[in-house]
């Protein structure tokens, strides 16, 4: 029923195999434009042999490696924002062979106006927003910390990291006060937080936390932040000066640090071997509701990440009288040659 009411609203998601058999990750979206001609837009997905039909568009909504970036930047049809391109080239040591455009602008796309909007869940990480020759709005998300300027639509295609309402571990709130007061305690301290997206948030934070000394970190971390940020104030190596002061590692490499210094993981996470500070960058089950309620979509697809949560987010949203697919109910299965 639901998948009648998208070829009614003119879009077909559909998921891909490729070479081996096997699922491609995420979803294309298939729908005519203004002119009438039949467009494909590939989400966060690998890049397609050259040896097949390409989409129209590989939309990259951020840099993080589970939404396919380093595969899909090597196509000349990849499209995602500056910041997303230079994260990707840092990240990957590769060159990034599509288009970009700022957040906030609209690109053309093959004859379709396609709208940029900020979803603060890294540096540069935008969702994309355009309409079909019957005036459906389609937004594409990627994960999302704020949807606070995320525009209304027709047909979302989001994210459900965090939604499993009936998981205790997916309601939260970010512990502002307890990072701060793990900064400012006596002796060194070391922050666990992943190179691209949590360690710039937690620059920004320390900075307006009032901190203004070095943060220590490796050379790629310091490559991405100082890129991402425009004042991240002064960052040095990790062997540069005495062990004193503020570092900023990998969660798994804060053993590799001095026994006597204060560790602390940035996650919402709860497995780690050191005391965890809830601070993420995405929005929790309630959090993803909300965003829902106010976009106030005819479908929601729920398309991100692997396992469970996208079933379970999108059970939910039904159960709530809010229509909604996952990505394990989409029946239209295509292999390449037919892109």
């Amino acid at each position: 029923m639901i998948s009648k009411k998208l070829i009614d609203l003119g879009v077909l998601a559909l998921r891909q195999r490729n070479s081996r058999g096997t699922f491609k990750p995420h979803i294309s979206l298939r729908f005519r434009d203004n002119a009438g001609d039949l467009r494909t837009f590939s989400i966060d997905t690998t890049r397609t042999l050259g040896k097949y039909p390409q989409p129209d568009a590989y939309l990259i909504t951020h840099a993080h490696s589970d939404h396919n970036g380093k595969s899909a930047m090597l196509s000349p049809n990849a499209v995602c924002t500056e910041k997303t391109a230079v994260a990707l080239e840092i990240r990957h040591d590769r060159k990034y062979a599509g288009s970009m455009c700022k957040l906030g602008d609209e690109i053309d796309i093959q004859g379709t106006k396609v709208k940029t909007f900020p979803t603060e869940h890294t540096a540069g990480a935008s969702a994309f927003y355009w309409e079909n020759d019957v005036g459906t709005r389609i937004l594409v998300t990627g994960d999302v910390k704020d949807a606070s300027s995320l525009p209304p639509c027709d047909v979302l295609i989001t994210e459900a990291n965090y939604g499993d309402p009936a998981d205790p571990s997916c309601h939260f709130a970010d512990d502002l006060e307890g990072m701060k007061s793990a900064l400012f305690e006596k002796g060194p301290v070391a922050f666990g937080a992943y190179e691209f997206g949590k360690t710039q948030r937690a620059v920004e934070l320390i900075r307006g936390f009032g901190y203004d000394g070095a943060i220590r970190m490796e050379a790629r971390t310091r490559a991405l932040t100082r890129s991402m940020l425009e004042d991240a104030g002064e960052l040095a190596g990790l062997d540069s000066g005495e062990d004193d002061g503020v570092f900023i590692v990998a969660p798994w490499n804060l053993d590799k640090l001095p026994w006597n210094m204060k560790k602390y993981v940035l996650s919402c996470r709860m497995d780690y071997p050191y005391p965890t500070i809830r601070i993420s960058d995405h929005l929790d089950a309630c959090g993803l509701e909300d965003m829902v309620r106010r976009l106030s979509p005819e479908v929601t697809l729920v398309y991100h990440p692997g396992g469970n949560r996208p079933s379970k987010f999108s059970k939910h949203l039904n159960s709530i009288g809010i229509d909604s697919i996952s990505i394990d109910q989409i029946g239209n299965v295509l292999s390449n040659e037919f892109i």
